[in-house]
């Protein structure tokens, strides 16, 4: 392992940051543009979420390539040509004059940011210790956070002034400019930094290793049910529930989704400063998931007790107690060798935004189908968001059964 000295290290951190903010308010910015997008091209929930999970499926369908590419050719090369496919799919969502159009766009967004987080995470695993790992995993998404902190009130000022066609314009010269940080910060992967790193004919091909492994398999539903919809709420859902069962006006929601996002950037800064002392006492990322995650379930539940009660507060609380499940990344990349990392780190997210894909649009579909029943708004989000609930239940019960003898403590040898 060829650790980077700690002034590149920063910088690195930087360059790989910038791009990641760029994606996650990407990601995030249909909660604010929902009742604009909504109203001008005339759509049902069903499509609003088909169109938010458009994303998530673009970025889903390139996880399994880009861990190939990130073990043969290293995060700088992989994210450099992820993000021209970006460029365009913001170009392509500014120009669209029909639904299909949107759709094309927003796929093409997600699968051109699809690397800036798994490109940052493949290099830490071989640049940093482990637990500059675990911090530098935790900054990444408080970054994120401040992508969708700027996706709300930000984007919503804007919408009366420049309107939402010309902020994708914006999006597109800033993805460029963060394609140039990374071009001259970002070590080769191959190169002074990385002169032991293994021939990609010495590496394991495929991905049978990954799907078989036991850690993996007691991840996978966790991170496609409690991860993949925590961010399927984030970046959906939570603002349609408050406009529609909390009675927000569309200020009020963007307001309360910026708080939200202000509560998860403050609870990865606090992730990242503790993880060393977490590290230290031995309190590892399983027992604290195992003990974390029941939060999340005890605060969706109080959600759709307390319905038009709940607001930006309470989904606020319950992303930040999701955030117990972001432990699982750096968890899983220390448990496969260095080789295997890109395509463990991969798999994991194609399982993660496959999940977000299915809780936003599923969620789409449910509220028609109660709605078509004769359902109240109110009564539409309950018995959908309990479904949710249910998935959610299940998935942790698998963590626990699971648990035994399969918790990937130690990190692998590289």
């Amino acid at each position: 392992m060829n650790l980077l000295q700690r002034r590149t290290a920063v910088t690195v951190f930087l360059a790989f940051a910038f791009a990641y903010f760029l994606s996650a308010l990407l990601r995030a910015v249909t909660a604010t543009l929902a009742p604009t997008l909504a109203g001008e091209f005339e759509m049902h929930a069903r499509d609003l979420g088909l169109l938010s999970g458009g994303y998530f499926l673009g970025f889903a369908a390139t996880q399994l390539p880009l861990g190939n590419w990130l073990d043969r050719h290293g995060p700088k090369r992989v994210l450099l040509g992820f993000l021209v496919a970006a460029v365009l799919g913001c170009v392509l969502f500014s120009v669209a004059t029909d639904f299909s159009g949107l759709l094309a766009g927003r796929v093409l967004c997600g699968a051109g940011v699809s690397a800036c987080l798994m490109a940052p995470l493949t290099g830490y695993r071989r640049w940093y210790t482990p637990t500059a790992q675990l911090r530098a995993n935790s900054w990444m998404l408080m970054t994120g956070s401040l992508g969708m902190v700027a996706s709300t009130l930000p984007v919503q000022w804007l919408l009366p002034l420049a309107g939402w066609r010309p902020l994708f314009w914006g999006l597109a010269a800033l993805i460029v400019l963060a394609m140039g940080w990374i071009s001259f910060s970002v070590p080769a992967w191959v190169g002074a930094h990385d002169r032991a790193v293994p021939e990609p004919s010495q590496a394991p091909s495929g991905y049978a290793a990954v799907w078989r492994h036991p850690y993996f398999v007691r991840l996978a539903p966790l991170g496609f049910f409690t991860y993949g919809g925590m961010v399927a709420m984030q970046t959906l859902w939570a603002g349609p529930w408050m406009q529609q069962v909390a009675c927000y006006s569309a200020l009020e929601a963007a307001t309360g989704l910026f708080w939200i996002n202000v509560a998860m950037l403050c609870t990865f800064w606090g992730w990242g400063m503790a993880s060393h002392w977490l590290l230290r006492k031995g309190v590892d990322a399983n027992r604290l998931m195992a003990a974390g995650v029941p939060l999340s379930l005890l605060v969706m539940a109080a959600l759709i007790v307390l319905g038009e009660r709940a607001g930006a507060a309470a989904w606020a609380l319950y992303c930040v107690a999701c955030t117990f499940v972001s432990l699982s990344l750096p968890a899983l990349a220390l448990a496969f060798p260095q080789a295997l990392a890109g395509r463990a780190l991969s798999a994991y997210n194609l399982v993660i935004f496959v999940g977000v894909f299915a809780v936003q649009w599923g969620i789409g579909l449910a509220l028609d189908a109660f709605a078509a029943a004769g359902a109240t708004p109110m009564a539409a989000f309950r018995w959908s968001m309990g479904l949710y609930l249910a998935c959610n239940v299940a998935a942790y019960a698998w963590f626990v059964v699971r648990a035994r003898g399969h918790n990937a403590l130690q990190p692998t040898a590289p």
